[in-house]
This record gives structure tokens, C-alpha cells and sequence, in this order.
């Protein structure tokens, strides 16, 4: 079948983590996007549209960077877990 499992054996915390990393790839653009202009938007409130869509999309890239880094250390930790299992198993 097309859609039956081929690999019962996966770690759903590594299912998990390439959804995360799937995530980041609709992130980045979505942040950029959205900052830019609820950042224009919210400046022509105040008179300055110009200056908002700057700060807006400074916000976005900055947004866009945590969600990178919080994934890069959930990497991190999955990967030591992984490590130590590794090491526990072999008795070193």
C-alpha cells in the first residue's frame, strides 16, 4: 500500500524534529512576510508607514532566527540523548 508504514521501529521524538525542521522552511517567510507589513500597517496608525515596515521587518527576521535557533537546540539535545543511549548500550 501506498501509505502504510515501512518502519515501525522510529522515534516519534525524530518524527517530531523533522516536522520541526519542515516547520522552518514556512517559518522564515511567513515571519518576514507578516512583520513587513503588520509593521507598515501599524506605522500608518502612527504617520509613519516607512518607518514601521522597517521595524516590522527587523521584528520578522528576528522572529524568524529564534524559531531557527530554538530548533537548532532541540536538535542539540536529541542528538546527545542519542549519544549517551549510544554509549550506554555499547557499556562505554
Amino acid at each position: 500500500m501506498l501509505f502504510q508504514r515501512k518502519d515501525k521501529g522510529v522515534d516519534p521524538r525524530e518524527r517530531a524534529l523533522w516536522g520541526d525542521l519542515m516547520g522552518l522552511g514556512m517559518v522564515f517567510p511567513i515571519a518576514f512576510v507578516a512583520g513587513f507589513f503588520l509593521g507598515r500597517w501599524i506605522g500608518g496608525l502612527f504617520g509613519h508607514p516607512r518607518a514601521g515596515m522597517w521595524v516590522g521587518l527587523a521584528w520578522g527576521v528576528a522572529t524568524g532566527f529564534w524559531e531557527l535557533y530554538k530548533t537548532t537546540v532541540r536538535l542539540d539535545r536529541y542528538d546527545e540523548a542519542e549519544k549517551k543511549e549510544k554509549d550506554d548500550s555499547h557499556g562505554g
